[in-house]
């Protein structure tokens, strides 16, 4: 992969294993939209996180050596500092799937066609909040709760001078009452949400928590916030607690892994335990290529 400025933005190319918008819009973030200057040829979006604003476009035109991203706007230190991380793009996606496909080699064609996908680092307590607003939601309305709430509690960023919304941290979203996030659509997850708040503003949940302790007792800690269940927990060890042995089991994946290897019905425990012992380490990347698997031939 090679770095340069080309003006004002920061353009990278030769980025193999990369598909901006399979990673986008898989389900594991919902702080962004797609810009209408996408074509079919590169893909264009806006993407709020770590309290900053990126518009961030795909040429896809030369596949064969990886493809082109240009972040708008960005210089090389902002993009080393916040976005190389949140993209994962130092990871070796190639030995991944190869470990993945040698372990499941149903998965091998898959793999191959949505080579792209990679698991974001998010910010965990923005992403702690949305998982617990994704409960019993389509992707769509998780989407309005969050930009609702940004906009209510969140920090103003001019993008091209536009405005748009950060994330409120624990402090701003501390300073809303329960009625002020039922407002912004959160229904029934509005008492959870504020739960979410008070634990970590008291410690009890924050980053230095999770440090050297094993993923079982990270997800039992997660799992003290009113409504934070396996499958939530899961996806907050996954995407931003950099937990990628986690799988999260939710219906979908409960039939898929069902479809593939159970023929029956069985316990979400029983199928995590076994995603765990089938990919190791790599499980939380399978799941991904697992629910494209599914969403391909189980939910059409």
């Amino acid at each position: 992969m090679k770095i340069y400025m080309d003006g004002n933005d920061t353009v990278l190319t030769h980025v193999e294993d990369f598909n901006l918008k399979e990673t986008l819009e898989c389900g594991q973030c919902f702080n962004f939209v797609r810009k209408d200057i996408s074509t079919d040829n590169s893909f264009c979006y806006r993407i709020i996180a770590h309290g900053n604003a990126l518009i961030v476009e795909q040429d896809n035109r030369s596949k064969e050596d990886g493809c082109i991203l240009r972040l708008y706007n960005t210089d090389i230190h902002e993009y080393e500092t916040i976005w190389e991380h949140y993209f994962d793009l130092y990871t070796d996606y190639k030995t991944i799937k190869e470990s993945i496909i040698k372990g499941s080699g149903e998965l091998q064609d898959i793999i191959k066609e949505n080579s792209g996908i990679r698991l974001l680092n998010q910010e965990y307590f923005e992403t702690l909040i949305s998982f617990i607003i994704s409960q019993n939601k389509q992707i769509p309305q998780i989407k309005a709760v969050v930009k609702n709430i940004s906009q209510m509690a969140g920090k103003v960023i001019k993008d091209n001078g536009e405005e748009v919304y950060s994330f409120p941290d624990a402090l701003e979203l501390a300073k809303l009452s329960e009625e002020n996030i039922r407002e912004c659509k959160a229904g029934f997850r509005a008492p959870y949400i504020m739960d979410a708040v008070r634990l970590y503003l008291d410690g009890s949940i924050k980053e230095d928590e999770f440090i050297g302790i094993s993923t079982d007792d990270a997800r039992k800690l997660l799992m003290t916030v009113k409504g934070v269940g396996e499958k939530v927990a899961n996806c907050v060890l996954l995407y931003s607690l950099g937990r990628r042995e986690a799988f999260p089991v939710d219906v979908w994946m409960k039939r898929i892994m069902e479809h593939l290897y159970f023929k029956k019905d069985t316990d979400k425990k029983v199928i995590e335990e076994y995603a765990y012992e089938k990919y190791g380490e790599y499980a939380g990347y399978a799941q991904q290529y697992l629910f494209i698997y599914g969403k391909n031939n189980l939910m059409k």
